[in-house]
């Protein structure tokens, strides 16, 4: 248990410093989701004091959404794809250790940004904004946050095994913008047309803020079991589609390295 321990975190030291060497993913990804939430959610609301704290606090959920987004869905997505083109992700295959402790790391990883960025939020929400919540509220809010980083990083994977480096990192964000609008993470969702509005109960995204709004009563009045088990459903499916990507990878790799092997 002791060496499983300390082989995960290695890895996972691995990894955060593999992504820190990397100041044009880490700034980013922490600093826009704190900057927008200055912005949208409390410079741009002051004029409005009956219901400031409650916009604050629900672009406080939403912006912790956000942030969570983007270290899941690029860690995995465009990473694994540069280290799978390096090589690395093969070397990792023919290793002793389990692949699992690799792709647990990286959820670490990306659990990490995670809570940097929720912690930043809820400073500045409070400070700022007014917003007022229990530790209660937090600690959900942040357990929400490090749970939900789950579907994200299994979509991540399977964009990360399908695609080229240069590809997984354009289609990343081809996935990644498109379904933080369309969650009604930057606009509110009453406010799409119609139909928008219904596509946005197949993101995960949606389903994950809802559950968050929820958690400081500012829910749609929608139950949040059926938040859940949406969640737990696209975890599924993403799952499914990351282990058939995951197999045809190795399968390709294994195939590769027994023919360098015979042709040394």
């Amino acid at each position: 248990m002791k060496s499983v321990v300390h082989t995960l975190f290695l890895e996972t030291k691995l990894d955060l410093l593999s992504a820190l060497r990397t100041p044009g993913f880490v700034v980013p990804a922490v600093a826009f989701p704190v900057l927008l939430y200055l912005f949208f959610g409390i410079f741009m609301v002051q004029d409005k004091p009956q219901s400031s704290v409650e916009i604050s606090t629900y672009t406080m959920i939403n912006y912790m959404v956000f942030g969570l987004m983007a270290p899941s869905l690029f860690n995995f997505g465009a990473h694994v794809a540069q280290e799978r083109e390096s090589g690395w992700l093969e070397l990792k295959l023919l290793s002793p250790m389990p692949t699992v402790y690799y792709l647990f790391a990286k959820s670490l990883s990306a659990v990490a940004f995670t809570v940097v960025i929720s912690v930043l939020l809820f400073v500045f929400a409070w400070l700022l904004g007014g917003v007022q919540l229990d530790l209660l509220q937090l600690t959900a809010l942040l357990v929400l946050a490090v749970v939900g980083t789950v579907p994200f990083c299994l979509l991540g994977l399977t964009l990360g095994l399908k695609f080229t480096a240069k590809a997984a990192s354009a289609i990343t964000n081809l996935v990644f913008l498109p379904m933080a609008m369309l969650s009604g993470l930057w606009l509110p969702i009453f406010l799409m047309p119609e139909f928008l509005q219904q596509f946005a109960w197949l993101l995960p995204s949606y389903h994950l803020s809802q559950l968050g709004l929820a958690c400081v009563g500012l829910g749609q009045g929608y139950s949040g079991y059926f938040h859940f088990f949406a969640l737990l459903l696209m975890c599924l499916v993403f799952l499914m589609l990351a282990a058939f990507q995951y197999k045809k990878v190795g399968s390709h790799e294994k195939k590769a390295s027994s023919l360098k092997k015979i042709c040394i």
